[in-house]
């Protein structure tokens, strides 16, 4: 997922710095919260891990552009179940960076909104999770219903996110709506893929036994809450 350049214009683009801020300071105050769960080290190794399993995502997986964006197999749900909000958070805004920076450097003025787009539909799940997830299950044993919301839920936070930043930019018209039913359309598909990835990551974790306790992985991966 990545707004293609001048969708929004310089004299816009001022916005995402706003929304990338505030998405940036929840990232923050949950990080706290991790360290105060599993400890710093946790935290830093979770993200790491994060990190690269984004890049991953990004640049080997494949992609390819819709219109207005490109579709990517981001698998944010599937972060967040192995790694936990925060190292999820911090693995996608790095994976985002090092790409721009490296790769890409011509989405680094998009860099705000896609951010955005990333993270607040992770912190949506994040929310969803608490709901629909019992206190007394680890993830491990999650069914496939609650595997398909969270999925559901991301990607169409980030198809919300991308038709905002589209309307935003370009304005209201058939040819933006079009493009947007377009990307949509294309990047939902990912919900046929993500739920599967989501379990299959789940029962190898599960059958893993020295993941348990392990600094590695979140401690709600295999235990309750």
């Amino acid at each position: 997922m990545h707004i293609e350049p001048g969708v929004v214009d310089a004299a816009k683009i001022v916005l995402s710095y706003a929304t990338a801020a505030g998405a940036a300071g929840y990232a923050g105050w949950i990080s706290l919260r991790a360290i105060r769960e599993q400890g710093a080290g946790s935290l830093l190794l979770r993200s790491g891990l994060a990190t690269a399993a984004v890049f991953t995502f990004f640049e080997l997986l494949p992609h390819f552009p819709v219109g207005v964006s490109e579709v990517h197999f981001i698998l944010g749900s599937t972060l967040l179940l192995l790694f936990g909000a925060a190292p999820a958070a911090i693995g996608l805004a790095l994976g985002l960076l090092v790409q721009g920076l490296f790769f890409a450097p011509f989405d680094l003025p998009q860099f705000g909104m896609n951010l955005t787009t990333l993270l607040v539909p992770l912190f949506g799940i994040e929310a969803l999770a608490r709901r629909i997830i019992a206190p007394g299950t680890p993830y491990v044993d999650l069914r496939y219903g609650q595997a398909l919301a969270l999925s559901t839920t991301y990607q169409a936070g980030v198809v919300a996110w991308v038709a905002f930043w589209v309307l935003y930019g370009q304005g209201l018209s058939v040819d933006t709506l079009a493009s947007i039913g377009t990307f949509g359309a294309a990047y939902m598909l990912v919900i046929v893929i993500e739920p599967l990835a989501d379990l299959a990551v789940l029962a190898a974790a599960k059958s893993l036994r020295g993941l348990r306790g392990s600094a590695l992985v979140t401690r709600r991966l295999h235990h309750a809450a």
